[in-house]
């Protein structure tokens, strides 16, 4: 059986079910993951998390990746259907060794995919331990421990648990975070877009003065009303007209796995990622004064701004959500935040994905203001963005090299892509890992410049 190496990415395994990701590619997938943990590890038993979203085809997937994780001798624990972040905060909050999440995210219904952690919920990445995955499992060769799939020989088959208490240990948990005194009876309305999301939202309004008003909280594989990418400004039309509509305070949207987290103002306006940021960095570095404070390399300035002006130390990352949460705990950086609305804090359970705390923290950061939340985040409006703009490009070394050349005079880095700065506006084009695409995000002083600027590198790139 031909195993597609495209679907073992930079950050996860994502593909269309029963096209290249199979329930045989699930189940090879845990009896690789045990042979990695035992090769890098003194145990020799181990007990892992595993949990779903609300997919048609997660089920099997999951019953097969079980299956491989215990034929390989390991103990599994089944969280059942759940977000992504309650999922990272069972393996850590529990000290599990590691485990295993069945989604893909934001893509549309036929795909599917894992993510895939070590003990506190580490990331296992391109970079730590996915190619070599790919290689047990294209392989399907998982070393002398485990058992062959008759269930002979090896270790002992692992046994499997179900555990109901990830969520509402996790919204307990997290309510410890603010003084609910603190909140005002806030109206938020949630857009889920029929996912995981909706499950933790839904448990953690049960404890807050604030009214919820839910859209799409019905668990739906198939997204009946919209993509579950609030990344892109369409997605969030229903919920910017609701906001309005209701006279709401506030507007969140969450993901297809619900580990991203996006805000709309109580206009109907969307928040930039890099102003949510800069005020959460903000109210981290109350609690942590000077702290490191992470964040990706995609214009955002405002966040720097902000991390500096209340005397955090600011740390620029390469792009992904591994790869940012492997930096911040290189660093030691306290809270961290990337573009595209995740953000992890680094705590002493482990470093992922918080967007219940998120949620809490603004809420109590908004209640002790007597401005909306759109006087709030006006004087941040200081820059202007193109957005993230995808260009096709077949050799992307030479457009790289081309942008260096043209460019020259600037200052430039190189951690991820090529990133070009000047007094009045900078960007970064990054190369993408899996397709013939270039990135650019683009920002600057005026809208003017902005606009002027992002024609001309488009121009350099497409020429």
């Amino acid at each position: 059986m031909a195993i597609a190496k495209e679907i073992f990415k930079a950050y996860d395994i994502r593909g269309i079910y029963n096209k290249d990701l199979t329930d045989e590619v699930a189940y090879r997938l845990g009896r690789a993951y045990v042979a990695l943990r035992r090769k890098e590890s003194k145990k020799t038993r181990f007990t892992f998390m595993v949990a779903g979203d609300m997919r048609a085809s997660t089920p099997a997937l999951k019953q097969a990746l079980i299956r491989g994780l215990t034929e390989g001798g390991a103990d599994v624990v089944d969280a059942g259907v759940n977000s992504t972040p309650t999922f990272y905060f069972g393996v850590a909050f529990f000290g599990y060794d590691g485990g295993i999440m069945v989604s893909a995210s934001h893509n549309s219904a036929e795909w599917n995919g894992f993510k895939i952690v070590r003990e506190k919920s580490v990331p296992v990445s391109g970079d730590t331990g996915i190619h070599e995955l790919y290689e047990m499992v294209a392989a399907n060769a998982f070393g002398a421990a485990g058992v062959g799939a008759d269930g002979s020989g090896g270790e002992k088959i692992g046994s499997v648990t179900e555990k109901t208490d990830v969520l509402t240990t996790q919204i307990q948990e997290d309510l410890k975070m603010v003084d609910l005194k603190q909140l005002k009876p806030l109206k938020i309305v949630a857009d889920a877009a029929n996912a995981v999301g909706a499950l933790y939202m839904e448990e953690l309004f049960k404890y807050l003065p604030c009214k919820l008003i839910p859209m799409y909280f019905e668990l739906d594989g198939n997204f009946p009303n919209h993509e579950a990418d609030p990344l892109k400004e369409s997605n969030l039309v229903d919920l910017k007209k609701r906001v309005t509509a209701e006279g709401a305070d506030l507007g969140i949207a969450l993901d297809g796995d619900g580990d991203r987290i996006f805000f709309v103002d109580n206009k109907g306006k969307s928040i930039p990622q890099s102003i949510i940021r800069g005020i959460l960095s903000m109210i981290f570095l109350r609690e942590k004064p000077g702290a490191k404070i992470a964040y990706d390399i995609r214009p955002g300035r405002i966040t720097r701004d902000m991390i500096i002006e209340n005397g955090g130390t600011p740390i620029v990352t390469r792009v992904g959500h591994s790869l940012i949460k492997e930096q911040a705990l290189k660093e030691g950086a306290y809270f961290a935040g990337e573009s595209s609305g995740h953000f992890f804090l680094n705590q002493t359970i482990g470093c992922f994905e918080i967007p219940t705390i998120v949620t809490l923290k603004l809420l109590a950061e908004f209640s002790q203001t007597k401005k909306t939340v759109a006087e709030y985040i006006a004087p941040y409006k200081k820059y202007f963005q193109s957005g993230e703009i995808n260009s096709q490009v077949e050799d992307k070394l030479a457009t790289l090299k081309k942008i260096e050349t043209t460019y020259a005079d600037a200052k430039i880095d190189k951690l991820d892509g090529i990133t070009i700065e000047y007094d009045d506006f900078w960007f970064n084009v990054r190369p993408s890992n899996t397709e013939s695409t270039m990135r650019l995000n683009l920002e600057a002083r005026s809208q003017e410049t902005c606009d002027e600027k992002t024609k001309e590198v488009l121009a350099v790139i497409n020429g």
